[in-house]
This record gives structure tokens, C-alpha cells and sequence, in this order.
């Protein structure tokens, strides 16, 4: 399949997704109120299921496109979004948060202020930071790759130890750490779609040194790539990236990891390519996820990283009994 192929076929069913995360509601599938005149469904319409869609496409696209990032800049099949430290970060920037909120009126004003998801924004690139500085830069990928597994593993336990010494944080963590599209708003939308933008923008023009790179640190140096330079550029693009995705949707597992080898498993391509299908994929991957997760129980819903924990363990294993086909594909 050729690579434009894709892009139009992705671009039709995401179309297709946004049309289906709109007829869905408490009631399962109802494709009437697309042309509904009552004013309240024209509210359940546009003011809950629409920017709901839109913003689980966009919050799906940025996990993809970090996704694909993350495996290109450390030539590593198994890398994501989360690698980094940013997930940990951003789970423990909104633990303590909800903790302080019960002692500390400042909190309370800070909670109206920036809310929760800027908090876990905050969070996010305070992991990444992190892992930065234990790292001592990012000269070596093996030192990074350690630096934010260790940053991972100790935020993770430190917002543990937060959620069991205050029980009454537990109920909104638990949603944060399930992941969940349930808030997502215009508001959301008006955030994630400039910083998906900013990302593709950046990542589709460090393309190139990532082609570059899967030939090798050393030809990459040989080819002018300031391997440095682009290291701390990609990782700026994909803690923003997941900062972003993570701060309005919580943390929801496999997208970022899965889609750059669905895509993989369609074309062969550059990265230039790669970043924009990845991204698309991504985006596809948790509406769809987001539209099982509410019609399955309907009318309740199941947390979408559930879903997405589900189909994406199960694509992984697929993947790894089929052995040297899928490399072959790859």
C-alpha cells in the first residue's frame, strides 16, 4: 500500500469514527440526533459527544505520534510515549495536588486556576525533566532509556504511597489512572489541536535525522546529523506531546505503542510518513476505544485505557506468535 493510500483511508475512517462517537450516547447507537432540532439534544450533540470525539482523536493522535518518535529516536521497536518518565509525572503532580487541596486553601486556589490537567501537564514535564538530569543530558540513549525507567518506578510508588495515606483521592486517581475521555471538552479541543500541531510541525522537520539514525549513531554523525541537537529537540516535541495527551486524558496504555507498528505493518516508509500515519492511527485507535468503551455496558462506560489495555495486549500477542512475518512486514 502506498503511503498517501493509507493517509486517505485513515482520514475516511476517521471521518467515519467522529460520525459514529457522535450517535452513541447512554442509549448505544442512535443516528437520529445527527439531524436532531430540539435544542436539548442539540446540546447533548454539540456541546458533549462532538468536542468528546474530537478530542479523543486528537488525544489518541499525539499518543501515535509520540509513539513513533519515541521508537525512532531509540531505535527500539518497544519504546512509547511514556518512556520517559512523563506518565509518573504527571500521576504524581496530580496526586499531590488532591492531596493538598484537603490542607491548603493555596491549594484550592491553584486547583481553580490551572485545574488538574494543567497540573498533570506540569507533572508530565517535571518527569521528563527528571529523567533528563539523572541522565546527565542526552548524550547516550541506554543512560536515558535507565534514567526514566528508574524516574518511572519511583514517581509510579510515590503516588501509590500518596493515594493509600488519603483515601479520599482515590476515586478521581483511579479515573486518572485508568484513563478516561469522559472530560474532555471544547476546552480540551482547544488545547490539544495547537499542540498537535506544534508537534507534527516539529517532528515531521527533525523527519530526516531520524532517518538518519536508523542507520546508526555513527553514520548519522557522518551524514551532519548534531545528534545531540535533534536528541533534545525530539524529546522536548515528545514530552509535549504526552504531556498534553496525558494531561486532558489520562494515562491510557498501548495507543502510542501500537500505532507506528500497525502503521509499519501497512507501508513502508520515511519517517516523514511514519510520524503523520502514526499520528492518525493513534487518533483512530482511541475513538474507537472511546466509542466501545461507552456502548459495551451502555449506559454506563468502561475507562477507555481499559480498552485500549485490552486490544492492545491482544494485538501485541498476535504480533509475537506470528514471529518473523510481522518482522518481515515491519
Amino acid at each position: 500500500m502506498k503511503p498517501w493510500t493509507l493517509l486517505l483511508l485513515l482520514l475516511l475512517i476517521a471521518t467515519g469514527l467522529c460520525l459514529a462517537g457522535v450517535a452513541v450516547g447512554s442509549t448505544g447507537f442512535s443516528f437520529n440526533i445527527l439531524a436532531a432540532q430540539d435544542a436539548m439534544q442539540e446540546q447533548i450533540l454539540w456541546q458533549i459527544r462532538f468536542p468528546r470525539s474530537v478530542g479523543s482523536l486528537l488525544a489518541g493522535a499525539l499518543l501515535g505520534l509520540g509513539g513513533a518518535i519515541a521508537q525512532g529516536l531509540f531505535r527500539n521497536p518497544l519504546a512509547d510515549p511514556y518512556l520517559l518518565g512523563a506518565s509518573a509525572g504527571a500521576s504524581l503532580g496530580v496526586a499531590v495536588l488532591l492531596v493538598a487541596i484537603g490542607v491548603s486553601p493555596a491549594a484550592v486556589a491553584l486547583m481553580l486556576r490551572i485545574g488538574l490537567t494543567g497540573t498533570a501537564f506540569i507533572g508530565a514535564l517535571a518527569g521528563v525533566s527528571l529523567t533528563l538530569l539523572l541522565a546527565h543530558g542526552v548524550e547516550q540513549s541506554i543512560r536515558l532509556l535507565l534514567a526514566g525507567v528508574i524516574v518511572g518506578v519511583v514517581l509510579f510508588a510515590l503516588t501509590s504511597l500518596l493515594t493509600l495515606m488519603t483515601p479520599d483521592i482515590m476515586r478521581p486517581m483511579q479515573a486518572f489512572m485508568l484513563g478516561t475521555s469522559g472530560f474532555l471538552s471544547w476546552a480540551s479541543v482547544w488545547v490539544l489541536a495547537p499542540a498537535l500541531l506544534l508537534c507534527l510541525l516539529g517532528a515531521v522537520g527533525a523527519s530526516r535525522a531520524l532517518d538518519a539514525l536508523t542507520l546508526g549513531e555513527a553514520t548519522a554523525r557522518s551524514l551532519g546529523v548534531r545528534l545531540s541537537l535533534v536528541r533534545l529537540f525530539l524529546i522536548a516535541v515528545l514530552a509535549l506531546a504526552t504531556g498534553a495527551a496525558v494531561a486532558q486524558a489520562g494515562l491510557i496504555a498501548f495507543v502510542g505503542l501500537v500505532a507506528p507498528h500497525l502503521v509499519r505493518s501497512r507501508v513502508l516508509c520515511t519517517h516523514g510518513w511514519l510520524l503523520m500515519l502514526s499520528a492518525l492511527t493513534g487518533g483512530c485507535l482511541l475513538l474507537s476505544a472511546d466509542i466501545v468503551a461507552r456502548w459495551v455496558i451502555a449506559p454506563q462506560e468502561l475507562p477507555v485505557g481499559v480498552v485500549t489495555s485490552l486490544l492492545g495486549g491482544a494485538y501485541l500477542l498476535v504480533l509475537m506468535h506470528r514471529g518473523p512475518l510481522s518482522e518481515k512486514r515491519a
